[in-house]
């Protein structure tokens, strides 16, 4: 049987809510075991499950801090959900390769969310706002 919105709501919230903790642990419980995880133009490509997941995520907490997501709206499916939200935090690391220096952060994200049949998250698609993120991190 298909989630309903607000089911989904409350994955992608716990989803969300483990991030903005870097809990890497719990991040990982939210997908699927065999999960498809791709953030476009990362450079090591789409990962597949957990682990690859995992390798992700690891970097990610590294190079951003006291992170939090801001839901602007989603578009629902029966299994999938489209999600727009805006990120602010700080670049306590080198995101994405550009030098943060510690410096704040805000920038839009547009995730496309499939869940298998136990409510999982088998996909998470993910696109960055680049543009935001070279103008506020110039590099010298």
């Amino acid at each position: 049987m298909p989630l309903s919105p607000a089911e989904m709501d409350h994955k992608l919230d716990e989803h969300f809510a483990f991030e903005a903790r870097d809990d890497l642990e719990g991040v990982l419980a939210t997908l699927a075991p065999d999960a498809e995880h791709d953030v476009v133009g990362w450079p090591a490509g789409v990962a597949h499950g957990r682990e690859g997941a995992g390798a992700f995520y690891e970097t990610l907490f590294a190079d951003l801090s006291d992170g939090s997501i801001e839901t602007v709206r989603r578009l629902y499916g029966e299994d999938f959900v489209v999600d727009e939200s805006l990120w602010r935090g700080r670049a306590s690391g080198h995101p994405f390769g550009l030098d943060g220096r510690g410096r704040p952060l805000e920038f839009r994200l547009l995730h496309v969310f499939q869940f298998d049949g136990d409510g999982a998250i088998a996909r998470e698609n993910v696109w960055i706002d680049m543009a935001a993120l070279i103008n506020q991190l110039p590099q010298d």
